[in-house]
């Protein structure tokens, strides 16, 4: 059988249809598969510190002021926080909702611009209503991940970024995992933690600011 994707010339090799043809050739060809995880592995894997923002009370300010009210929110939370990423090396992949989804070519960078972005924040609340003050959470780790054309990010690292970040992070808090922590001097200033899980238990690094 021929590669599905060979065809695709102009087609960026870590492209998310290369992934998918790739995925239909190792479901309809199961002999193929060690080939197809060997040209994932070679065309989508990359070692990345992803930073993972949530930003802080989307339902209050919702059910409060309306969607638009929220809405103008987030695009302002993207002008600030965007240019931070930016200015430490990182590049913003895609936007969610209320999410920031950015990888950094280390976690020393992730790090400073976590800091960077509460600063800024800080700074641009100075200027806003209480009701309209922006806050983020945030989560950061480190690893292999698949990076689809800079578009999109799957991995062990990114879901534990995204749980720190969304789910157990409160306003203002950076919190690491244990691999991005590892890539860290021990003189960085941080808190453990440990919460268990779905009957796991994850251990997990709070930044102090």
């Amino acid at each position: 059988m021929n590669d599905p994707t060979a065809n695709a010339a102009e087609r960026a090799p870590n492209s998310r249809q290369t992934l998918d043809d790739l995925l239909d050739v190792m479901i309809q060809h199961p002999e193929r598969r060690g080939e197809c995880m060997a040209r994932i592995e070679r065309d989508f894997e990359q070692e990345l510190a992803p930073l993972i923002l949530d930003m802080s009370g989307f339902t209050r300010t919702t059910h409060q002021h309306g969607i638009v009210a929220f809405l103008l929110m987030i695009r302002q939370m993207h002008q600030v926080c965007c240019p931070a990423v930016a200015e430490n090396g990182g590049k913003v992949v895609k936007t969610e909702a209320d999410n920031l989804f950015c990888v950094f070519p280390d976690v020393a960078g992730a790090v400073a611009a976590a800091r960077d972005i509460n600063q800024r924040l800080d700074a641009a609340n100075l200027q806003l209503p209480a009701e309209r003050q922006l806050y983020a959470s945030i989560g950061i780790g480190w690893g292999r991940i698949l990076n689809i054309d800079e578009h999109d990010l799957f991995g062990d690292e990114v879901n534990l970024a995204c749980k720190l970040g969304e789910d157990i992070a409160e306003r203002r808090q950076v919190l690491l995992t244990e691999r991005a922590r590892d890539c860290l001097p021990r003189s960085e200033a941080v808190h453990e933690q440990e919460l268990s899980i779905s009957g796991l238990s994850l251990r997990y690094f709070e930044l102090e600011h």
